[in-house]
């Protein structure tokens, strides 16, 4: 398990006050209020939520010390990090934080390693979970849903893909051309 989770991200500057574009990672998109100081990736910076108000599809947010639209420039894209004791404990099996799912053995129905999960990405259309192939290989991303990943086993360090037929497909027009 990670020590720290991701829970937001900076977006871009919002207004000339300092404000910037705050996208949660939570499943309640407030709760990145409830952990106090989030910090950058590599620890060095900590950022204190002052202000924080709904908008279309994410938040927008006052970071102490931050009083113009200069410095809430400066901030774009720093993903926000929290301590994983500061957050609650998991108690659904159905339920897990993302950050415990990278580095997961992937393995097909009959338990082949297929890859390991090397991220989940949600570009807007749904999440996907992204695959690194066992030996080497471009990564593959499939969509993260119960069709596609119908069992996910952080206990045991792995989780269950049954990529779509287009794949599968694609794999062995691939194998007849060499």
């Amino acid at each position: 398990m990670a020590d720290r989770v991701c829970i937001a991200r900076i977006g871009a500057a919002h207004g000339v006050r300092g404000e910037v574009k705050l996208w949660p990672f939570t499943q309640d998109p407030a709760a990145v209020t409830d952990y106090g100081p989030l910090e950058s990736e590599d620890g060095k910076r900590t950022f204190e939520l002052e202000i924080v108000r709904a908008a279309k599809d994410h938040l927008i947010a006052r970071i102490e010390g931050v009083a113009d639209r200069d410095a809430a420039e400066k901030l774009t894209n720093i993903n926000l990090y929290v301590a994983r004791e500061r957050l609650p404990e998991i108690d659904e099996d159905d339920t897990f934080y993302v950050s415990d799912l990278v580095g997961l053995d992937a393995v097909d129905v009959n338990g082949a390693q297929i890859g390991t999960v090397h991220a989940i990405h949600n570009f807007g259309a749904g999440d996907l979970i992204e695959i690194m192939p066992v030996g080497s290989g471009e990564p593959v991303l499939l969509p993260f849903n119960e069709t596609t990943v119908p069992s996910v086993d952080v206990a045991n360090k792995r989780v269950v893909v049954v990529p779509p037929a287009e794949v599968e497909t694609h794999r062995a027009d691939n194998e007849d051309e060499k």
